[in-house]
C-alpha cells in the first residue's frame, strides 16, 4: 500500500540543487565572491574581515563598519512588462553601495531579501542575475543569508513582489566622510547619472504617455554633452535617440570603483571633502547632510547636460523648476566636494573609469541649501 511521503526541506534543498536554473545562479551569486567569503553555511551569510591579516592592518588601524538598506518598487510594473527585471537587481544594489562610498566605504558584501510573489522561476533568475551584476560592478560579495534560497520556489502569501537589501562596508575611522572639514570654495564636481536612477518614477509615469510603458512610441534625442562629451563617446554612448522605456528602465549608475581610486589615491591629504548620493529628495535633497553649519551649495545653470526626459516630464507635467530638482537626479547622480587645487586631477582619474563629469559648482557662505548662478 503506496504512502504520501512528507516533503522535507532537505529533499526540496536537493530538488533544488538539480534544477539547473537554480545551479546557474548559484553559479552567478559565487562568482562574486572575494577570499573573505566563508560557506556555505545554511541560512547564514558569512564573511571575515581579516582573510589577509597583514594587508588588512595596514589599511584599517581602527576599522569602522558602515550599514545601509535600500529597496525598489516603483520600476517593477514596467520593467516586468518590458521583460527587464535584471534593472532591479541592479538598483537595489546601487541604491546602498552607492551610499557607501558617500561615507568614504568600501563595500564588503551585500545581503538581499526577494519576495518573489507571483514571478515565475525565470523571471526570479532575471532579478537575482542583476543582483549579481550589481554586486560585480561594486565588487561586493552577494550573501545568501536565507534571501535568496527560498526565492525560487517561494513567495509572499498575498502575491506581492518585494525586493530589498542591505550592504556592509568598511573605513578607516579617521577617514570616514561627513563633510565637517568642507569649506567654502570647495569645488563641486558633479557624475553623470543614468538617467532617473529610479527617483520620481511614478510622477514620470503619470506624466508620459500610456503606450511609452510598455511600448517605444516616443523617441528623444541624446544630450549633446556638455559634460564631457569626449568621454560619453569613449565610455560607448553614441548620439542616437532613446526610447522612453529604455530611459526609464536604465539602471542606476554604480559609482564605486572610481570613487573608490580616487580615495584611495589621497589616503594623507583630506583631498576629498564630502561625497554625496542624488537619491530621495532629488538633486535638492542631499545638501543638508554633508554641509557643515555657515556654508551653501552655489551651482552653475548650464555646467552639465539635463537630460531630455527631464524636459519632457517637465513639459508634460506642467512641473516648475522647483519641483523638477526636488524630485529628480537632473542628471547628476553623484557629487563629489573637493579642494579647488585638486579638481583636475580628481576628475582625471574619475574619467579613466568612464565616469562623465565636470565641475557644477562650489560651496560659499549661507545657510544651506542650493543656490544657482
Amino acid at each position: 500500500m503506496a504512502t504520501n511521503k512528507p516533503v522535507t526541506n532537505t529533499d526540496a534543498d536537493a530538488a533544488s540543487d538539480a534544477d539547473p536554473l537554480a545551479r546557474g545562479i548559484r553559479a552567478l551569486v559565487e562568482r562574486t565572491h572575494s577570499p573573505r567569503v566563508i560557506g556555505p553555511r545554511e541560512g547564514l551569510g558569512l564573511f571575515r574581515l581579516d582573510y589577509d591579516e597583514a594587508l588588512f592592518q595596514r589599511n584599517y588601524a581602527e576599522p569602522v563598519l558602515v550599514a545601509r538598506t535600500g529597496r525598489v518598487g516603483e520600476k517593477f510594473p514596467l520593467a516586468r512588462a518590458a521583460g527587464r527585471l535584471d534593472v532591479l537587481g541592479v538598483d537595489v544594489v546601487a541604491a546602498c553601495v552607492n551610499e557607501l562610498i558617500a561615507a568614504g566605504a568600501e563595500p564588503l558584501f551585500f545581503l538581499p531579501s526577494l519576495c518573489a510573489g507571483e514571478l515565475a522561476p525565470a523571471e526570479v533568475a532575471d532579478v537575482i542575475k542583476g543582483i549579481a551584476e550589481g554586486c560585480s560592478r561594486a565588487g561586493c560579495s552577494l550573501l545568501e543569508g536565507g534571501g535568496i534560497g527560498g526565492s525560487m520556489a517561494g513567495g509572499s502569501d498575498d502575491g506581492g513582489f518585494a525586493l530589498s537589501g542591505f550592504a556592509v562596508g568598511v573605513v578607516e575611522r579617521r577617514r570616514l566622510l561627513d563633510g565637517a572639514h568642507a569649506r567654502a570654495g570647495d569645488v563641486v564636481i558633479g557624475l553623470a547619472s543614468e538617467g532617473l536612477h529610479g527617483q520620481g518614477l511614478s510622477l514620470a509615469r503619470r506624466t508620459l504617455p500610456r503606450d511609452a510603458g510598455v511600448s517605444p512610441a516616443l523617441d528623444m534625442p541624446a544630450p549633446s554633452g556638455n559634460i564631457d562629451e569626449k568621454s560619453a563617446h569613449n565610455a560607448g554612448e553614441t548620439p542616437a535617440s532613446r526610447d522612453i522605456v529604455d530611459e526609464l528602465l536604465r539602471p542606476t549608475r554604480i559609482y564605486v570603483q572610481s570613487v573608490l581610486d580616487v580615495l584611495g589615491a589621497y589616503r594623507v591629504k583630506r583631498v576629498v571633502k564630502a561625497i554625496t548620493n542624488i537619491a530621495a529628495g532629488g538633486l535638492a535633497g542631499p545638501w543638508p547632510r554633508v554641509l557643515p553649519a555657515g556654508l551653501a551649495v552655489r551651482l552653475r545653470r548650464g555646467s552639465w547636460d539635463v537630460p531630455p526626459i527631464f524636459q519632457l516630464i517637465a513639459d508634460r507635467g506642467q512641473a516648475d523648476a522647483i519641483e523638477m530638482v526636488n524630485t529628480f537626479t537632473m542628471g547628476i547622480g553623484l557629487v563629489i566636494i573637493v579642494a579647488p587645487h585638486f579638481a583636475k586631477p580628481v576628475m582625471a582619474r574619475l574619467r579613466r573609469h568612464g565616469e562623465r563629469c565636470g565641475i557644477i559648482g562650489k560651496l560659499v557662505k549661507g545657510d544651506g541649501g542650493i543656490e544657482w548662478t
